[in-house]
């Protein structure tokens, strides 16, 4: 009996620790476009990750987008004043090892495919530069630990 419970026990906070069993694969982000750290208001931006395409229009704006394993470009531009490009990495949630732990690498296979394991900052700020020249977007080089850059 005593064992039984301790099983179930244990089987239930596997399971609230998966990611891809209570997690969603979508994510509302905020987008905000700035210059020298000032709003830039009324730009189109389009957000790119392995799971899709979405646009975020006169910003500041709201979107929902898919999460990923993979990172997410943004690039915007208002009209020809602003233009503006970035990478922002997909972190791992802290619930993406709770199914490791429940199903070892094919748990984390799951999660990494679908995307619910992971997610970007709830805010994507782009910086823009003046002209129409869209810079190529930096490529991150910190590892998915769930670290910050």
């Amino acid at each position: 009996m005593k064992a039984n419970l301790l099983l179930g026990l244990a089987a239930l906070l596997a399971l609230g620790g998966c990611a891809s069993i209570t997690g969603s694969k979508n994510q509302p982000i905020s987008v905000t476009t700035t210059h020298d750290g000032k709003p830039i208001t009324g730009a189109n931006c389009v957000l790119v990750n392995d799971k899709g395409t979405w646009y975020a229009n006169n910003t500041p704006t709201s979107v929902v987008v898919l999460k990923a394993y993979g990172d997410m470009t943004a690039t915007c531009k208002k009209e020809a004043s602003h233009v503006g490009a970035t990478t922002f990495q997909s972190a791992n949630e802290g619930s993406v090892w709770g199914n490791v732990l429940a199903g070892g690498l094919i748990g984390y296979a799951v999660d990494a495919g679908t995307g619910a394991g992971f997610s970007y900052p709830p805010t994507l700020n782009i910086e823009m530069i003046k002209g129409d020249t869209l810079p190529t977007p930096p490529v991150p080089t910190t590892a998915k630990t769930g670290e910050t850059k």
